[in-house]
């Protein structure tokens, strides 16, 4: 019997001051405001639990960005459970690292470079947009693994969680589907947004995004 398709669920933290005012946020270890704690709190009992779609059990690992507004959110989404599961804190799902250009907002970088374009340029003192792209490829090829084990060799169970921030989930968006990273500039992917990526068919050869921005609060 053919197990069920393996999922990887992907999470942006919730709001942070940042986040609402459209600076830069990489490497500032910025806190969720009250209403991005609030927006992780009312949606954990809709989505986390035994018979949610996370559920503890099926999760075969949950890989967490250091940053503390995505550890925050983590521990937001599992605190009504009697146990928070495992997790894996993991610099390789931080944020794009903006170098010169962390903590501004985008008026302020066309000030300095008129051309600008994070998807092609990358950030001066941060990371390329080729260095994003491979570190996000790595990634993948690790939850390809695991997902790889379960649904062939039985080891592990279904699921994979990434809690992590708005440029990294576009960009692994957009290479989960095998496109440019380019195309994330196409995904809105609001604070606290869940998007599930699987595969179509039953097949782990057709990497699939299944849904996008599940329970945000939408502008």
């Amino acid at each position: 019997m053919t197990p069920p398709t393996p999922r990887l669920f992907l999470i942006r933290h919730g709001e942070t001051e940042w986040s609402l005012n459209g600076r830069h946020t990489g490497t500032s270890d910025i806190p969720l405001t009250v209403r991005g704690e609030e927006q992780i709190k009312s949606k954990a009992n809709i989505l986390v639990g035994e018979g949610r779609p996370i559920d503890p059990q099926n999760l075969c690992v949950a890989i967490v960005s250091p940053r503390q507004r995505a550890h925050r959110t983590f521990h937001l989404l599992f605190e009504h459970l009697p146990k928070v599961p495992d997790h894996i804190i993991d610099e390789s799902v931080r944020e794009w690292d903006y170098g010169k250009y962390e903590g501004l907002f985008k008026h302020e970088i066309l000030a300095i470079d008129p051309k600008w374009e994070i998807w092609r340029d990358g950030c001066p003192g941060g990371e390329s947009a080729q260095e994003m792209s491979n570190r996000v490829d790595c990634v993948i090829a690790k939850v390809r693994e695991y997902h790889r084990q379960y649904f062939e060799e039985g080891k592990g169970t279904r699921d994979v969680l990434i809690i992590a921030h708005g440029h990294f989930n576009r960009v692994l968006i957009s290479r989960w589907i095998r496109f440019e990273l380019a195309l994330g500039t196409r995904f809105n992917v609001e604070p606290g947004g869940v998007s599930v990526l699987s595969y179509n068919h039953n097949s782990l050869d057709e990497p699939a995004l299944n849904a996008l921005n599940l329970y945000a609060a939408l502008k």
